[in-house]
């Protein structure tokens, strides 16, 4: 009995005629607008945001979970809203301290076979649900004035580097992003540094400044707030 992967890899060698490909890509279409069309109507009310970053592995009694948990509650009581997966771990601890903040707690669940619901930290107006990671990635970035990523496993690093390249290359502006944990991080940025842009010169140097690595969440949330004070803006209430 072939598995689930070997019957999505068959599949997507199955050759199909033109009128099966246009009908199906045609109706991707019109969901993937739909994602975009109430992900824009929705977000484009939250007002100035953070988006968190983290693993949604990580238990309750984990150090990490415990600062997530502050920095969502910190971030609201400077004025920002808190954005996350939405989902358990990492990002139900910074939905849970943006709740305990009294501040707009926003979550960006994906639709996944395995995981995940929503957590119950979340507005109930502000829960939105996706089919596509690309719709979610866009709401992460569009609607952020910053971003703060706790250790997470590879679907964290792809939403930092995400926001790393759209500053790099100028798509967005110049956000905050703090990554939380020396310990877990430097080891990463250690070869980032040594082979990415001393050895094998893919980078470069001032691609450095577009990070600051913290260990506590005041640190954190101070960094969002300095980057908005120098340019004497500040959130509504």
């Amino acid at each position: 009995m072939m598995s689930a992967d070997e019957i999505k890899i068959r599949r997507a060698f199955k050759e199909k005629n033109w009128n099966a490909i246009k009908t199906s890509d045609s109706w991707q279409i019109f969901k993937i607008m739909s994602e975009f069309v109430e992900g824009f109507e929705k977000m484009s009310k939250i007002g100035p945001c953070v988006s968190v970053f983290g693993s949604a592995r990580t238990k309750s009694d984990n150090k990490y979970y415990q600062k997530a948990d502050e920095i969502g509650y910190l971030l609201t009581q400077k004025g920002y809203g808190v954005i996350t997966g939405g989902g358990p771990g990492i990002m139900e601890a910074a939905n849970k301290g943006a709740m305990r903040g009294d501040g707009k707690s926003v979550g960006l669940n994906i639709e996944l076979p395995f995981e995940q619901s929503h957590n119950e930290f979340i507005d109930n107006d502000k829960i939105l649900n996706f089919d596509y990671f690309f719709v979610r990635k866009v709401m992460f970035v569009k609607y952020a004035q910053g971003f703060i990523v706790l250790p997470g496993g590879v679907g964290t690093l792809d939403e930092l580097f995400e926001a790393i390249t759209l500053i790099q290359t100028g798509k967005i502006g110049k956000f905050p992003i703090v990554l939380v944990g020396k310990s877990y991080w430097e080891g990463l940025m250690g070869w980032i540094k040594a082979t990415m842009l001393v050895e094998e010169k893919n980078i470069s140097p001032e691609d450095l400044d577009l990070f600051n690595i913290v260990e506590t969440p005041e640190e954190a949330v101070e960094i969002i707030e300095e980057f908005y004070r120098k340019y004497t803006l500040k959130p509504n209430f």
